[in-house]
């Protein structure tokens, strides 16, 4: 699950030291815009030692720099000897682009006798042509596992104005969503920017992302996974309410009953998948295992 992705600077040791500490279920290190230029050799290399010496207890995605620089080559010869679990391709344009960058890692994999297609791709779409093409970009690679939202390259290419609403990324949201869920893959939304302290504004915009479908959201302070991380895990209440449905559809399937009721309510097919998925999800996160 990626409930929360925590962007850690490929230049800062400390950060790479300690980048699993704060709960999040991924963490990005980031050698594209939180890089500058002059450091972009260095944090490579500090990117590839610190994957090279310390084992991350979650998910670890590297973000590199675009097909439109320089560097993404040199990114992917550093980071994908050493094995990370995702890449994240930036300023991603249309399926050529990742076709581009996963027959690259595919050289790579080969050369160093690694499993094929074993590291993943969760492109970021920032582009006003990314939108417009993202069902397309959400299966252009088996790799693929994941859509990520960037709100303020997209709004700087759709010459817009970022609004707390979110007006400005509205539909862009609801498009990468349909795709992602069209694709079989995960939507990630855009981290909360305004103000990394204000967890009122964060929650308020987590719960409403949540409820368009989206898996998670990125975070830019560690201050922010706990406030994320708790609106899209199922609470205790839900996790009952879920369970109750499965157990009840279990009985009335062992019955050769059609129709399940559980405390006086009919339940219907959708609602039971939910349930299943609800009860899945809380279990996995709370380490529950039921006989």
């Amino acid at each position: 699950m990626r409930r929360t992705m925590l962007f850690m600077p490929g230049s800062k040791p400390g950060n790479l030291l300690n980048g699993d500490v704060y709960g999040a279920d991924s963490i990005i290190i980031d050698l594209e815009d939180a890089v500058a230029l002059a450091e972009k050799d260095s944090a490579r290399i500090l990117t590839k030692h610190a994957m090279r010496t310390f084992h991350y207890d979650c998910e670890l995605i590297i973000r590199i720099n675009s097909l439109t620089t320089p560097f993404w080559q040199a990114d992917l010869d550093a980071v994908i000897p050493e094995k990370p679990d995702v890449i994240m391709p930036t300023k991603i344009y249309t399926a050529d682009d990742i076709r581009t960058i996963d027959a690259y890692i595919t050289e790579i994999e080969k050369a160093h006798g690694m499993e094929a297609g074993g590291v993943k791709l969760l492109p970021l779409l920032e582009t006003a042509a990314s939108i417009e093409h993202a069902f397309e970009i959400a299966t252009a690679s088996p790799r693929m596992v994941g859509l990520y939202l960037g709100a303020m390259d997209l709004a700087l290419d759709m010459k817009a104005t970022r609004t707390h609403e979110g007006y400005d990324i509205a539909y862009a949201r609801s498009r990468l969503v349909i795709a992602a869920r069209a694709a079989g893959i995960d939507a990630l939304d855009t981290p909360y920017t305004w103000d990394i302290h204000d967890n009122d504004g964060l929650a308020e915009e987590t719960r409403m992302v949540k409820n368009m479908g989206f898996n998670g959201k990125a975070c830019i302070y560690p201050g922010q996974v706990e406030v994320v991380n708790d609106i899209f895990s199922p609470t205790k209440e839900r996790y009952e309410w879920a369970l109750a449905i499965v157990k009840g559809a279990e009985e009335a399937e062992a019955q050769g009953k059609g129709v399940v009721a559980v405390n006086g309510e009919l339940v219907d097919g959708p609602v039971i998948i939910i349930a299943r998925n609800t009860v899945a999800e809380y279990e996995k996160i709370n380490g529950v295992h039921r006989s």
